[in-house]
């Protein structure tokens, strides 16, 4: 039986029609599938593209070459009616229309079945205040849109294109503007959307740590190299994002999913409780030093507890430590003799 994504693209070129007949090539020859029931992060620098991919995908810009199909059919030969059923899009710029109220905002969304004109029926109305409600918006529904904080009015945006009850939605940069409560409510919010609902979700992102915790699946994007894909943990374990993210003095470090300044090359053992060994090897790499197994010819941390921390030096000595702070200012006071 052949598999239908939501969205399938083969040799696909992106990228802008210039005058007298050039293009501008942005990216060319992707390969991208597009899953329902998954919420698929696309990621890269400023400049890779990925608004250029988003409005493409949607329609709003011609692509240079090669075939999107939606729902196993040709994007060219949708109608906008039959799109706006098809596909959501919520776009990163900050809504004008704060002088309507939510529930109205997101009664747009069942235009594509009413018509610009239609009446709301007993149904449609029952499909907004659903989407509302999904959305986490639902007591907000009577409140001016200029009234929301900006996660409150990325939530009402969500609604909206929920209301259309389309099978796809897509995203341009929906975190944006939020505070970081704000940025995990609304992940947590379309992950749980593209399950419940078996809705395929794409949305892009700057935000590697939510994307790498959320994202099923992650489209590495960057000029001049194919684009990556996969799921977060084979990405980083097959060394993809650190080809995609290490620049000069910018590193990607696979043990701990983050981007730091540099690699730090001098090592010290830690070890025992896991959470209280994780964040002593961040305290580590902020301060110069790589957290590695435990040896013999190294100072190395035992971490029993968050305040109970021994430190044994290479000449036999223990230090009890009640704190990492503690551990940071022993770090300091060795940093220039040879630990």
């Amino acid at each position: 039986m052949t598999r239908i994504f939501a969205i399938e693209t083969k040799g696909l070129g992106i990228g802008y029609q210039l005058k007298g007949g050039k293009r501008k090539v942005v990216h060319d020859d992707l390969n991208l599938q597009l899953v329902p029931g998954e919420v698929t992060c696309l990621l890269g620098l400023n400049g890779a593209g990925k608004s250029t991919l988003l409005r493409t995908l949607c329609g709003f810009q011609p692509p240079l070459g090669g075939e999107i199909r939606l729902m196993g059919k040709p994007l060219s030969d949708y109608s906008q009616a039959n799109f706006s059923l098809t596909v959501g899009v919520v776009l990163t710029e900050k809504t004008n229309a704060g002088g309507i109220t939510v529930y109205e905002l997101v009664s747009l969304g069942r235009h594509p079945y009413t018509g610009f004109f239609g009446q709301l029926k007993k149904r449609d109305r029952e499909i907004i205040e659903q989407s509302l409600e999904a959305a986490g918006i639902a007591h907000k529904a009577n409140n001016y849109v200029s009234e929301l904080s900006d996660g409150e009015r990325q939530k009402a945006m969500i609604a909206k294109a929920l209301a259309q009850q389309c099978p796809i939605i897509l995203l341009d940069e929906p975190t944006a503007f939020l505070d970081v409560t704000s940025r995990i409510e609304t992940m947590v919010l379309l992950h749980r959307l593209a399950v419940d609902g078996q809705k395929a979700i794409l949305l892009s992102t700057h935000d590697l740590d939510l994307a790498i915790q959320m994202g099923d699946c992650l489209w590495l994007q960057e000029k001049g190299r194919p684009m990556a894909c996969g799921t977060p943990e084979d990405l980083i374990m097959s060394g993809a994002f650190e080809s995609f993210f290490d620049k000069e003095g910018i590193v990607f470090d696979p043990a701990t999913g983050k981007l730091n300044t540099e690699a730090p090359t001098s090592a010290i053992g830690v070890e025992g409780d896991f959470l209280t060994s994780y964040w002593v090897g961040n305290a580590l790499v902020r301060n110069g030093y790589r957290p590695s197994p435990v040896k013999e010819g190294q100072l190395n941390i035992t971490c029993k507890s968050p305040h109970e921390l021994v430190a044994a030096f290479p000449d036999g000595r223990r230090e009890k430590l009640r704190t990492v702070a503690e551990l940071v200012s022993l770090i300091g006071v060795l940093r220039c003799v040879d630990i």
